[in-house]
């Protein structure tokens, strides 16, 4: 695997940045190693020969695409994103925007996508449906292994610490489908439609997703091969990370963070929507029940190393970060705030 400087200097040029890719053929413990030292470090991974099929990923994408392609009033008939339905340019509820229209549906209901099915794919709603249950469930499986190996290499007995929280009946996993348009020359833009974008010198790198982390747990996330995503190294150094058509993106979350006792890092990142070309990603978003308790497995608490974050569950956590802006920090909310606290 490739890695990356950690600190380039202001003045040195920014390349799109390698992650570390693992390999699932590999040895496990080697993996499972491998994937604790790119949790550590950075935070994000790829993951290549992870076993979701091209042929899954394909029709995904093709349906997808076919979504996105439909008119404005079309999409809008999914319903509005709240929190499950179709969004465009205002991301959440306090007042984040974006060059990004999506798609959110419940991972967990089945039904539910077959009857939203029904009102937004026109062609055959069938089709639909089962490209994204499947799809889903391959990508869950790979969040699954990721995590038990997480556990296994952190030393934790209960190897499933991490994975039941997202094979709980009441997981509160979401599939978002964010479609970044292309930015288009200036034409005449009196009967233009909201996408594709129109470029000009104001907007030629325009934001798509604010930066941010993922609040839940981990986000594993397949791209179309276009540029955009972009991770943050600190004072605003920001990398971009190299596009892989054949890799899945896997990328820690707050939650996950809060479980490691703060061994793995919840990266602030960000997509862009400065492509000649249409960008596509899908991402799994692994969130525990609402009622589950986050907690640190007592393995990784030590007195070289106490715990950090008190105990809260992901119903406390999602109204906090309902409540505050995009890239606001939230994690810091449920830090322990003295020695004393930390050795309880």
């Amino acid at each position: 695997m490739v890695l990356a400087s950690r600190a380039p200097s202001s003045t040195e040029k920014i390349r799109d940045m390698e992650l570390p890719i693992i390999n699932f053929l590999d040895k496990r413990s080697d993996v499972s190693k491998l994937i604790v030292k790119a949790s550590e470090d950075f935070g994000f991974f790829k993951v290549i020969n992870h076993g979701v099929s091209e042929d899954i990923i394909r029709n995904m994408e093709v349906e997808c695409f076919e979504f996105f392609g439909k008119t404005v009033p079309e999409k809008q008939r999914a319903g509005l994103a709240n929190p499950y339905g179709y969004g465009s340019k205002n991301i959440g509820f306090n007042g984040d925007s974006g060059e990004v229209e999506y798609l959110i549906m419940d991972t967990n209901n089945p039904l539910s996508i077959f009857q939203r099915s029904q009102t937004i794919a026109s062609a055959d709603p069938t089709r639909f449906s089962c490209a994204v249950n499947v799809y889903m469930e391959a990508i869950r499986k790979v969040a699954c292994e990721v995590l038990e190996m997480m556990a296994e290499g952190l030393g934790v007995p209960d190897t499933s610490v991490f994975s039941s929280l997202i094979t709980d009946l009441d997981n509160d996993s979401l599939l978002r489908l964010n479609h970044y348009p292309p930015l288009l020359p200036n034409h005449d833009t009196s009967s233009a439609p909201s996408f594709p974008l129109q470029i000009n010198a104001t907007n030629s790198k325009r934001i798509g997703f604010g930066e941010h982390t993922d609040p839940q747990i981990l986000t594993v996330l397949r791209s179309n091969g276009v540029a955009g995503l972009q991770i943050s190294l600190g004072d605003g150094v920001w990398v971009p990370i190299s596009p892989d058509p054949t890799a899945l993106c896997v990328n820690v979350g707050d939650v996950l963070q809060a479980m490691t006792n703060g061994r793995f890092v919840s990266v602030i990142h960000r997509a862009m929507a400065n492509s000649k070309q249409a960008r596509m990603s899908m991402a799994y978003f692994c969130a525990p029940p609402f009622h589950a308790n986050i907690t640190c497995p007592k393995e990784l608490v030590t007195l070289e190393r106490p715990n950090i974050y008190r105990a809260f569950t992901w119903a406390e956590y999602k109204k906090v970060v309902y409540s505050l802006r995009l890239g606001d920090s939230r994690l810091e909310l449920f830090k322990l705030q003295s020695d004393d606290e930390t050795r309880d």
